[in-house]
């Protein structure tokens, strides 16, 4: 296990992209939850962390991270790491600001910049249930698709079936079963298959937990973004989510 330090924790924003028991056998770090609007800013005072990895954030039922907050702490000296989900979706974004991305989702994303946000997105279950995821994510199920037909297992013509009725399935329902079933596939023909699905994004977070220490060594000391500039938007998302604007200016 890696990530053991004096000099301030590793935080890392994680929900139903890979287990919890499984983040903390390979990365020694503090855990949260996904990261909605203002949550960076109340962790860096909470914590004093020397880097962040945002995994997983909210999107649905609170305002999501803002990328102000991320730049924010960047110009704080504060490394920001993104892989595998909406940590991914924002290190692309940000990339040129000098946040740094991990795998082949944030890859995928830097390269086509107007690719949909919702392809990592998936519903899963509450905390109180570890976050089980309840669907799958589209990046994951084009990826399967791919390897499904290289195995010879689908036609050419049934994946590009399958990736169509995917992408344009809402997240909240999209799974394989439902795929197949929407393309008319057997149900017998899907049903070996959930074990074979191909988790990209679960792949790309073990990665970047393995590689944030020596990221942070890297990185740490030499401030990323020298120049910041607060908004009246940002302060205005801040006082809608009730928090001190204050904490801005007193890091």
């Amino acid at each position: 296990m890696a990530g053991s330090d004096t000099q301030g924790p590793l935080l890392v924003f994680l929900g139903p992209t890979l287990r919890l028991a499984d983040a903390r056998e390979i990365l020694d770090a503090v855990y949260l939850q996904p990261a909605g609007q203002g949550d960076i800013l109340l962790a860096a005072h909470a914590f004093r962390p020397r880097a962040m990895l945002l995994i997983d954030g909210q999107f649905e039922h609170r305002p999501a991270a803002r990328h102000k907050e991320i730049l924010w702490a960047m110009a704080q000296g504060i490394v920001m790491v993104g892989a595998a989900s909406m940590g991914a979706l924002r290190a692309a974004e940000l990339a040129p600001c000098g946040m740094v991305g991990v795998g082949l989702v944030y890859r995928w994303y830097r390269r086509w910049p107007l690719a949909p946000d919702d392809a990592v997105a998936i519903q899963s279950a509450p905390a109180e249930l570890g976050f089980m995821p309840l669907t799958d994510a589209l990046i994951d199920l084009q990826r399967t698709f791919a390897m499904l037909m290289r195995r010879g297992l689908i036609s050419w013509k049934e994946r590009q079936a399958l990736a169509a009725i995917a992408r344009t399935t809402d997240f909240r329902q999209r799974t394989l079963e439902n795929a197949f079933s929407e393309v008319g596939l057997l149900a017998e023909r899907c049903a070996g298959l959930r074990s074979q699905i191909i988790h990209q994004k679960a792949v790309d977070a073990i990665q970047s937990l393995r590689l944030l220490p020596d990221i942070v060594k890297r990185r740490q000391g030499s401030r990323s973004l020298q120049q910041w500039r607060v908004t009246n938007t940002m302060l205005r998302d801040l006082e809608a989510a009730n928090i001190d604007i204050s904490l801005i200016h007193k890091y």
